[in-house]
């Protein structure tokens, strides 16, 4: 019975990577109409990141108002905000140069004697 189950096992196994190791045909190329339909998406999404973007821009100035209104309430000093620099953008990296050949051919090591 035991050589039955290890035997099963090993089947099943042999067949589960056989399966795990198939390739998976690619996908078949877009047509006009669902290429038309991701720009547009594009579109969208890109529209929505804008709101997204102006309606956190309103809510920290929100914030920053009312903590500035309650210090002042309070009679305590304002601090003056920090500005805040945009981050240089990331230069491109350089392109790859082509491997330089050696000035001088490798010399060959005189044969012993």
């Amino acid at each position: 019975m035991t050589r039955t189950k290890a035997l099963l096992f090993t089947m099943v196994l042999t067949l589960g990577a056989g399966a795990a190791w198939a390739k998976i045909p690619p996908p078949p190329p877009l047509t006009d109409a669902q290429k038309a339909a991701a720009e547009e998406k594009k579109k969208k999404d890109a529209e929505a990141a804008a709101k997204g973007k102006a309606a956190q821009a309103a809510a920290e100035d929100k914030a920053v108002k009312n903590f500035q209104d309650n210090m002042k309430k309070q009679k305590k000093a304002v601090p003056k905000p920090t500005p805040i620099v945009a981050a240089a953008p990331a230069p491109a990296p350089a392109a790859a140069a082509p491997a330089k050949a050696p000035d001088k051919p490798a010399e060959k090591a005189a044969p012993k004697k």
